[in-house]
């Protein structure tokens, strides 16, 4: 006997497309800016930062079709509708940052043999005003990022592209004061390398939730705990817990019961105790306690 348990009412999520909107756009106003500015001041540095900034751009781009995609109605065929979207575009973001990093890096060791004589001033005033301007738009991610590996993924994609510029900050303002053009490329390596300790975590979260992998933040021990240790349960097994998205967590189990297959009250009163554990979405199957029951320990 199948008794499902589903946590409908969990309160609107917060939208996020307005900050995706709001990180797109200010991203991308940046982007010609320096670009431009890159131009006028003979600067790879800050085309570098420029072609960095448009690569996440395409990335919160690429979060906010999913975030759209996620909230379409299920139908026969996707049963889950097309909330795990947002977990390929936490991945997809993962990557992104990786090209970009490794593009960076490639233009920085190419530039410490033949390092470009640029206008240090012009670069360390427009890379400045890019440490705003992404710190700005991070914050917009901020809320949240913990549980919901899209958002962290923007977040991530941000701040990174704050480090970037504040890298490029240092860099043309000691190039400015010195003429020592080899600290551009050499700041690019070392600022990627940050980048990078970054994004190895956020890309082993997205893939953990490709493969079902119970949620960082769901302790798998205290689910089983709480269930085995009700009054009514003989036994726990077929416990599987993963993620429908980046926001939502289902989980489906088998209990042994003592008693004939459990009341409403029973399992209304799981529901509320899987939902503060933070799980949303609950079925749960029960069976009757046998003389040859295999389960039973």
């Amino acid at each position: 006997m199948a008794d499902h348990d589903h946590a409908h009412d969990h309160g609107p999520p917060a939208d996020p497309g307005r900050a995706f909107a709001i990180g797109i756009g200010l991203n991308v106003a940046f982007v010609v800016v320096e670009a431009i500015a890159g131009v006028a001041a003979d600067s790879t540095a800050l085309l570098a930062d420029a072609a960095h900034n448009l690569g996440d751009v395409l990335g919160l781009a690429m979060a906010l079709g999913a975030t759209i995609l996620a909230r379409k109605q299920r139908s026969a065929r996707r049963t889950y509708g097309f909330k795990r979207t947002t977990i390929l575009a936490g991945l997809a973001n993962a990557m992104l940052i990786l090209v970009a990093i490794g593009g960076v890096t490639w233009e920085a060791i190419l530039r410490i043999g033949e390092p470009a004589q640029v206008r240090g001033g012009v670069v360390a005033i427009v890379a400045a005003v890019g440490v705003g301007v992404n710190v700005g738009a991070a914050l917009l991610f901020a809320a949240g990022r913990e549980h919901d590996v899209n958002r962290r993924g923007a977040y991530l994609h941000l701040m990174a592209d704050a480090a970037v510029s504040a890298g490029v900050v240092v860099a043309g303002v000691i190039v400015w004061q010195t003429g020592w053009s080899w600290i551009d490329p050499v700041t690019s390596i070392a600022v990627s390398f940050v980048i990078l300790f970054g994004t190895v975590g956020l890309l082993r979260d997205a893939l953990n939730l490709l493969l079902d992998a119970v949620p960082a933040q769901i302790d798998p021990a205290a689910v089983e705990a709480y269930l085995a240790g009700l009054e009514e349960v003989a036994a726990v097994h077929d416990l599987h817990i993963w993620s429908m998205s980046t926001t939502e967590v289902a989980m489906t189990a088998h209990l042994v019961m003592h008693v004939p297959p459990s009341t409403p009250a029973f399992l209304h009163a799981v529901e509320v105790e899987l939902n503060r554990l933070g799980i949303a979405h609950t079925t749960i199957q029960t069976e009757l306690v046998t003389a040859d029951c295999t389960h039973c320990g």
